[in-house]
């Protein structure tokens, strides 16, 4: 049976760009499960799967729903073990915890604020109106204004990668000689800037910018089947 992933999108349905439903999208792919995309616009998430989550990504497999794009990693991983692995053991989930910390507050907490006003654009006006005011609601700030604040941050956003560049030099994944969770986890962050915005924000001969770009060709490419940012 074919699995369900909710994913968000905004006015074209065919542009997924939430990190975490690109990281369960990616985790799909790594285990070769056959998975069909359903588009959620921001004002229709209460509405998935009755109200299951708050957020997407979720998944429908069979009976089974489930949200949180790290549980839904580990559910794969329990549920499908003849597969390829997400984690290579359970040093890998603890590894991948990590990285989810590390990515939340190194990167999202830079790119998240630049993209606000990208994120905007794509949007239908129902949702532009539920996103501006749930996001000027919950930071203070007008989305203009949360953008111009973000420029410092993202100026110093090469510096925060520098860990990331010193295990590419030994290795051409986070999971070693292949993908494992903590590289789609770091992978979501960049793709959702990808999607969503022309701006650069790793530059072309950075180590981060090859690994971003093989990640981009994994599973028969199905990260650069969405096109980037015009």
């Amino acid at each position: 049976m074919t699995i369900t992933l909710y994913e968000l999108t905004g006015k074209d349905a065919t542009r997924p760009f939430s990190p975490h439903c690109w990281k369960t999208a990616m985790s799909l792919a790594h285990k070769g499960l056959e998975y069909s995309g359903s588009a959620v616009p921001f004002t229709a998430v209460p509405a998935v799967e009755n109200g299951h989550g708050k957020t997407v990504p979720v998944i429908r497999d069979g009976e089974h729903i489930l949200s949180d794009s790290f549980d839904i990693a580990l559910y794969l991983e329990e549920t499908y073990p003849e597969r390829p692995s997400l984690f290579g053991g359970p040093g890998g989930i603890a590894m991948a915890r990590f990285f989810e910390a590390w990515a939340q507050t190194q990167i999202h907490a830079v790119i998240g604020g630049a993209l606000l006003l990208d994120i905007h654009a794509m949007l239908a006006p129902e949702d532009q109106v539920y996103f501006r005011e749930s996001r000027e609601g919950r930071i203070g700030l007008s989305l203009e204004e949360a953008v111009a604040a973000s420029q410092s941050k993202v100026d110093g956003l090469s510096a925060r990668l520098e860990p990331m560049r010193l295990v590419l030099k030994r290795q051409p994944f986070l999971g070693g000689q292949g993908p494992l969770f903590a590289d789609y986890i770091v992978f979501g962050a960049f793709q959702w800037a990808r999607v969503c915005s022309a701006s650069t924000f790793l530059a072309a001969d950075d180590p981060v910018a090859d690994w971003f770009q093989r990640c981009l060709d994994l599973h028969g490419g199905i990260g650069r089947a969405t096109a980037a940012a015009a």
